[in-house]
C-alpha cells in the first residue's frame, strides 16, 4: 500500500475484534509516527499505551462517571460545532449513516445511550493509545504537531492491518487515566486513539465518510 492508497483506506473503525496488539507491532507504528512534522523539531507529543486490566478499570470507571452523570474537565477545550452551520450538518450525516447501520431509530433513546458509551468505551477496542503534551506548554501550540503524529499512526497502523478511531471521549474524564494509567499532573491529556484488528462484520465500519469536494473548498490563484 502506497502512501496515497493509504490515506485514502483510512476511516475510522469502531467495532474491534478482541485479539491481542504485539508492543512491538505498537513499537514500530509509534516509531514511524514521530517522523511527522513538529514546529523547530519541538516535538511535544509522549504517549501512554493502554491494554489489559489496567484499560479494562479506566472503561469500567469511565462509563460510570458518564452514566451517573459526573462533570466532564477535560484538559484542554474539545471540538464544539455551531448549531446552525456546515459543520454541525456533516456531522449529523455521519450520525445518520451510523445510526441506520446500527439499526438504531431516532427516538430509541436506549439504543442512543448504548451507542454513546461504547465510544467513551474506546469502542472495546484492545489497544488504546492517550497523546500528551506538556503543561509547561500553551493549550493551542502543540495542537498542529499532536494532529500531525495522531495522523500518522493511524496510517502507519494500517501496513499491520490495524484499525483506528481517533476519540476525545477517552480524554473527558482525565482523572481516570491519571489514576490508572499513572499519567502525571504535568501531562495535559490531548487526545485518545482506539486501535485493534478491526471486525469486518461489525456494521458501523462500513462507513466511510463524505469529503468536500476538492474544487469546492479550494481556490486557485496564478494556475
Amino acid at each position: 500500500m502506497n502512501i496515497i492508497e493509504a490515506m485514502n483506506a483510512r476511516k475510522s473503525i469502531r467495532g474491534f475484534r478482541p485479539d491481542p496488539v504485539g508492543q512491538e507491532t505498537i513499537k514500530k507504528i509509534l516509531e514511524a509516527a514521530v517522523r511527522s512534522p513538529s514546529a523547530m523539531n519541538t516535538q511535544p507529543w509522549e504517549f501512554f499505551v493502554i491494554t489489559g486490566e489496567v484499560l479494562d478499570a479506566m472503561r469500567k470507571q469511565i462509563v460510570e462517571k458518564l452514566n451517573t452523570g459526573a462533570p466532564m474537565q477535560p484538559d484542554h477545550l474539545v471540538v464544539g460545532w455551531p448549531q446552525k452551520s456546515i459543520y454541525r450538518d456533516r456531522q449529523v450525516d455521519l450520525a445518520k449513516q451510523l445510526f441506520k447501520l446500527m439499526d438504531i431509530a431516532r427516538e430509541d433513546k436506549e439504543k442512543r445511550a448504548w451507542w454513546l458509551e461504547r465510544g467513551f468505551r474506546f469502542f472495546d477496542a484492545p489497544v488504546v493509545i492517550i497523546a500528551v503534551t506538556d503543561k509547561s506548554l500553551s493549550e493551542s501550540g502543540p495542537l498542529f504537531d499532536i494532529g500531525a503524529v495522531v495522523n500518522n499512526i493511524c496510517l502507519a497502523a494500517l501496513e499491520f492491518d490495524l484499525g483506528t478511531c481517533i476519540e476525545d471521549q477517552g480524554v473527558l474524564y482525565p482523572e481516570v487515566a491519571r489514576e490508572l494509567a499513572g499519567i502525571p499532573d504535568t501531562k495535559r491529556l490531548m487526545i485518545a486513539i482506539a486501535l485493534g484488528y478491526p471486525d469486518e462484520n461489525f456494521p458501523a465500519n462500513q462507513v466511510r465518510s463524505e469529503r468536500e469536494p476538492v474544487d469546492q473548498i479550494t481556490t486557485w490563484i496564478g494556475f
